[in-house]
């Protein structure tokens, strides 16, 4: 399949709505994010390593926003434990109908079940990994303890979250910082002024990024023994908690 280049944000826009994973994100999607989070190709290979080493037998493994199943892919391909199935789950109807297609093509045997439905809606049991890789910035900030809460009651002892995140930072220097050069990388990669101010506008009532603390604390409070940053770059990281 062609990768098609995301120009959504690149003329000016007389309403700029914000932001949704329908079929004009879609059809970009994997340009648009490999431009924009800073190693999302090493994210995605390392949480197939991650997954490798967690997965249990004869259990469940989530990846919840799934968006393509790029994650999906990745863990298919690193699981060797008999018995372990995939449950990918998005609300976009979009996605899960790409992500369907591109499954199709796909060689490895693991099986897979792609949903169209609200993660907060759905039933987490017999859990070795789950995945949120950049989606719980997405849930609505009180409704987020509860989802974190759901997914470490369904998981299996030694059970793993992977938790991948764009952050905010509780100083106002230290926050600019990483704004500024995110920018810097976005632009590094062609992305325009206008695009970057436009699709920031878009997010600004969408994504809600927490510190680092705000997401440590909620694991803690959720009842995760182990937990530890494994990635970051700028203000994008990825955490791994452990039941």
């Amino acid at each position: 399949m062609v990768k098609k280049q995301d120009a959504i944000y690149a003329a000016p826009l007389e309403e700029i709505i914000d932001f949704r994973f329908d079929e004009r994100v879609v059809d970009v999607f994997p340009d648009m994010i490999q431009r924009s989070v800073p190693g999302y190709g090493t994210l995605i290979s390392t949480i197939g390593v991650l997954a490798a080493r967690y997965a249990q037998a004869d259990s469940h493994c989530y990846d919840l926003g799934c968006s393509l199943g790029a994650v999906t892919l990745s863990m298919r391909h690193h699981i060797k434990q008999t018995g372990c199935d995939i449950i990918a789950v998005d609300n976009s109807k979009a996605m899960i109908e790409r992500g369907e297609q591109l499954l199709q093509s796909d060689t490895s045997s693991v099986p897979v079940m792609m949903q169209c439905a609200d993660i907060q809606n759905v039933d987490i049991n017999n859990a070795s990994v789950v995945v949120l890789n950049f989606t719980l910035q997405f849930i609505p900030l009180a409704d987020r303890l509860a989802l974190i809460e759901r997914i470490y009651k369904g998981l299996l002892p030694g059970g793993i979250l992977i938790l991948s995140e764009k952050i905010a930072f509780a100083d106002s220097l230290h926050n600019d910082f990483h704004i500024d050069v995110h920018h810097d990388f976005k632009r590094a990669n062609g992305y325009s002024d206008l695009e970057i101010s436009q699709k920031r506008s878009a997010l600004e009532n969408v994504l809600i990024p927490e510190t680092l603390s705000e997401h440590k604390k909620r694991l803690q409070g959720a009842g995760f023994d182990f937990i530890d940053t494994w990635y970051q770059c700028f203000n994008f990281v990825s955490m791994v908690a452990v039941k």
